[in-house]
């Protein structure tokens, strides 16, 4: 339970924190939130003044009293709410109008109405009543909400078979005149489905709105908390108080059902013969889990989950403080793109001593903010069905920690990333795009999310504790880079680019730098060379002849990653003809060319050079670095010098003075 525990502390170090800017947004036990479609004012005596409907999608959240029966209602006899509900409750003359009640109450239509009546009558009778319910009670009593709407021109009135008014379920007139009932409510509710919020207008109170009354809050919940009956010592607070017996729902989204915590089916096989009661297998108060729930719900809605389809990560501090987050990528995390562009980088030295020195420095202000004994807690949530969810991630750590295996990834899996025209930084991809890049499409469509899901799984404790990373995933990745058959240009450069990332951050122990490495000899690393100082050939000559189609290198690159020597010496003779291109127009820059596979083919050892074995994926560094060495630099006077930002990757300018 200690996910539960570490969710109750924050909500008791988050609420009323003005340090943190939507902290209040941490809801009160004994309420939810509804989307309400109708808002009907009255006054302190329980008289209709007017109603309006609220189009407004971002105004509609309503936040109601609620009961632990009707916060998770559901079947054919959903319970009521206490204040704030649908018609077919809070109207008296509902099925007068032709609204058709809930499948369980036809036997009995006044059912709703009365139970609603019931359990406000009993609050407005209590010593924590509140002169706001009893005005709505007041008004409800009438039984005349429904005609009231009508009057108001909310509803549109139609006459059935019998000559019995009823309000009309849908439009049949023009589009453009539609009433605004009809566009506020979801596919397959008609008006009759409506929820109802109530404005109470009085002179002696200052607050009108039954959602922003401080002091109606606090009246349910006392109101509340006096009408529990089951006691018993809470798991998470240590104490003996009232025990939830349901527990809440809508934690990802409002109308999420499924609960983390269920043991209502006392038919079944739940307790499995070991105990008389749910109490008995653990006991959690109603406000511990309404706090705890309440915080996992507003730390959903901030900007530190990860959401995909049913799957949630959760990362946040208990006291509530800003923290990185994990699942993002350098970019995110960085917080501006900076001086990150790959064209603005210098191959002289490495680039990653500059990436290290931005990650030095943003991890430098999270320390300065985050106390090494800083509670940091990373949660992830999953439902396999609509009514039950699971925890299927959960890890505490300290804060200093934590910082330190963020850094570390975002550190040795940074490299030179692509991902479009107007999309280039240095870093560590998000797992998200990690899994995209490994299977393709194949994470693509309601199917394909379940694989997304588990390959994020699998990524996370490689960022949060530091496991290996996963190997087939590094393989993947290295075989889609090479097959760029069928990708689209700005796919296969996002693919290279995570590719070299996961080769380089599995494989830390042979400190790859982002820059050309001119001493390194290994084979793969040099045939990667060898790669991206043909292909550059083969598209400088398709430049001067203004022809737009792929290289033969770029065609072959799968092969060549198979069979690198035998494919070499395909891709040699095919550069022929190119190169007579390039010498007849600048057969200075050929000599530059030549001059650089003749320095790589010479750092081959012995029999390497060969070998016809398959390449590593650390060929793809090689070619990497080989291809932005080229870009960077160009041909003058006999030497190759490092170009200004300003020129193109192939132009005039580099033929030989």
């Amino acid at each position: 339970m200690s996910w539960i525990q570490k969710l109750y502390e924050t909500y008791e170090a988050c609420t009323g924190n003005r340090d943190i800017p939507d902290s209040g947004e941490l809801f009160p036990i004994a309420h939810t939130t509804q989307q309400a479609h109708i808002e009907i004012v009255i006054d302190d005596t329980g008289k209709f003044i007017r109603s309006k409907v609220i189009e407004g999608k971002d105004e509609r959240k309503t936040l109601i009293p609620c009961t632990e029966e009707s916060a998770g209602r559901a079947g054919k006899k959903p319970k009521n709410h206490p204040l704030c509900d649908k018609l077919q409750y809070v109207a008296g003359d509902f099925t007068r109008f032709g609204g058709e009640v809930t499948s369980g109450f036809l036997g009995n239509p006044s059912e709703p109405y009365n139970n609603y009546i019931s359990s406000l009558q009993s609050w407005c009778d209590s010593p924590f009543k509140h002169d706001m319910a009893y005005s709505i009670l007041s008004y409800v009593c009438k039984g005349t909400l429904v005609k009231d709407l009508v009057d108001a021109g909310i509803f549109q009135i139609e006459i059935d078979a019998s000559g019995m008014e009823k309000v009309s379920l849908e439009w049949k007139g023009e589009k453009k005149n539609e009433p605004s009932i009809f566009k506020v409510l979801p596919p397959g509710q008609n008006p009759m489905d409506a929820f109802v919020r109530f404005r109470v207008e009085s002179k002696n109170q200052l607050e009108s709105c039954t959602w922003e009354s401080s002091s109606l809050i606090q009246s349910w919940i006392d109101y509340y908390a006096d009408q529990q009956k089951i006691f018993g010592i809470c798991s998470v607070t240590g104490h003996i108080q009232a025990l939830a017996e349901q527990h809440p729902a809508k934690l990802r989204h409002d109308a999420d059902k499924a609960k983390l915590i269920s043991s209502n089916d006392t038919s079944g096989f739940t307790f499995k013969g070991r105990f008389i009661d749910a109490s008995q297998v653990v006991g959690v108060s109603f406000e511990a889990t309404q706090k705890a729930h309440n915080a996992l719900r507003w730390l959903i809605r901030r900007k530190q989950a990860f959401r995909s389809d049913t799957q949630v990560f959760i990362s946040w501090a208990v006291k509530g403080k800003e923290i990185p987050d994990p699942w993002s990528s350098s970019l995110d995390f960085l917080g501006d793109r900076g001086d990150s562009s790959e064209t603005s980088f210098s191959s002289i030295g490495d680039v990653g001593q500059s990436f290290a020195l931005r990650l030095n420095k943003r991890i430098t202000g999270y320390k300065a903010n985050i106390s090494d004994t800083e509670d940091i807690v990373i949660m992830g949530i999953d439902s396999a069905t609509p009514g039950r969810m699971a925890i299927t991630f959960y890890r505490e750590i300290n804060g200093s920690e934590f910082l330190k295996r963020i850094e570390l990834w975002h550190h040795d899996f940074a490299w030179f990333q692509n991902y479009g025209k107007e999309l280039h930084f240095v870093g560590a991809s998000a797992p998200k795009d990690i899994a995209k890049v490994a299977f393709g499409n194949k994470v693509e469509g309601k199917n394909g999310i379940k694989l997304l899901n588990a390959t994020v799984e699998r990524i996370l404790p490689c960022v949060i504790d530091g496991s290996s990373f996963p190997k087939d995933l590094v393989k993947s990745t290295v075989q889609r880079a090479s097959n760029r058959n069928g990708l689209e240009p700005w796919e296969w450069e996002k693919c290279l680019g995570i590719a070299c990332s996961l080769y380089k951050g599995t494989n830390k122990e042979r400190n790859y730098k982002m820059t050309l490495e001119e001493d390194r000899k290994t084979r793969d690393y040099l045939y990667g060379c060898l790669l991206a100082v043909a292909e550059r050939i083969e598209s400088t000559a398709l430049f001067y002849a203004k022809e737009k189609r792929d290289t033969t290198a770029s065609r072959l690159m799968q092969r060549f990653a198979d069979h690198p020597f035998s494919t070499w010496r395909t891709l040699a003779t095919a550069l022929t003809p190119y190169m007579a291109r390039i010498s007849s127009r600048t057969p200075g820059l050929l000599a530059g060319y030549k001059e650089l596979l003749d320095e790589i083919h010479a750092k081959f050892a012995d029999g390497k050079f060969s070998d016809d074995s398959r390449l590593s994926g650390e060929y793809l560094l090689g070619y990497h670095c080989q291809r932005k060495w080229l870009r960077e630099h160009k041909r003058l006077k006999g030497q190759w010098v490092i170009k200004e930002p300003a020129e193109s990757e192939i132009q005039e300018t580099e033929i030989e003075e």
